[in-house]
């Protein structure tokens, strides 16, 4: 695992215009990277980062890391890195949970994921950048009336274990992030069902800047228990 200084640096964001994703954005682009913001919403994203490019869509869909890629190739001449922060929650038992809640937690969790992995690495490698997937403290420990999306997080990190392994040859840096429950507002937002009553989480600002520092100081993946 290589350290990947942010200074200079060429780094897309996708889920900029959520609460973890804004702080990401912002942070890099404070340690000097040149940040392209991706996400759903095309004015939120705007108002993230005066003047940075702007990549809208789903992360569902299979031609956002193409257009991510393009869009970074186009203003900066390069990819440097990516670090994917969107996702959804659902909350529940899974015999509550209708089956297109949890197809889209799939969709928008793991495939979304895969697809954008599978197009932004060609553009990684040439850099020899990094990829970052915020998974979740429930890729460690799955929770009751969270079964779904527990399983999605577990998913995710073990896409990214395995990727660790198949991209080493390209150089390309695989880092899974599973911190614990992050005051992001995600709990009132569920796709369905109620979430369980919680511990105060960690502030959004503290959890982007130890991704942050995990990159710049080439640590491969971090757990809920590094983050104190």
């Amino acid at each position: 695992m290589s350290a990947h200084p942010l200074s200079g640096a060429v780094v897309a964001v996708v889920g900029a215009s959520g609460v973890l994703g804004s702080h990401l954005a912002r942070g890099a682009a404070a340690r000097g990277a040149s940040v392209v913001l991706v996400g759903r919403d095309g004015q939120r994203l705007r108002a993230v980062l005066d003047g940075a490019e702007v990549v809208v869509g789903e992360l569902a869909d299979a031609t956002l890391g193409e257009r991510l890629v393009e869009t970074a190739t186009r203003a900066h001449g390069r990819l440097d890195g990516v670090v994917n922060a969107a996702g959804v929650a659902a909350f529940g038992a899974l015999v509550d949970t209708p089956d297109a809640v949890v197809e889209e937690l799939f969709l928008t969790n793991v495939v979304g994921p895969l697809f954008l992995a599978r197009r932004v690495v060609p553009a990684l490698a040439r850099s020899r950048g990094f990829l970052v997937n915020l998974s979740a403290v429930l890729a460690e420990q799955p929770m009751a009336g969270m079964a779904a999306y527990s399983a999605t997080k577990a998913a995710l990190t073990a896409a990214d274990r395995a990727l660790v392994k198949e991209l080493r040859r390209t150089g390309v840096d695989v880092i899974d992030v599973r911190p614990p429950h992050t005051e992001t507002g995600l709990v009132g937002r569920g796709l369905s069902g109620e979430a369980p009553r919680l511990p105060q989480g960690l502030e959004p600002s503290v959890v982007a800047e130890a991704v942050l520092d995990a990159v710049e100081a080439g640590t491969r993946e971090l757990a809920s228990t590094d983050f104190g």
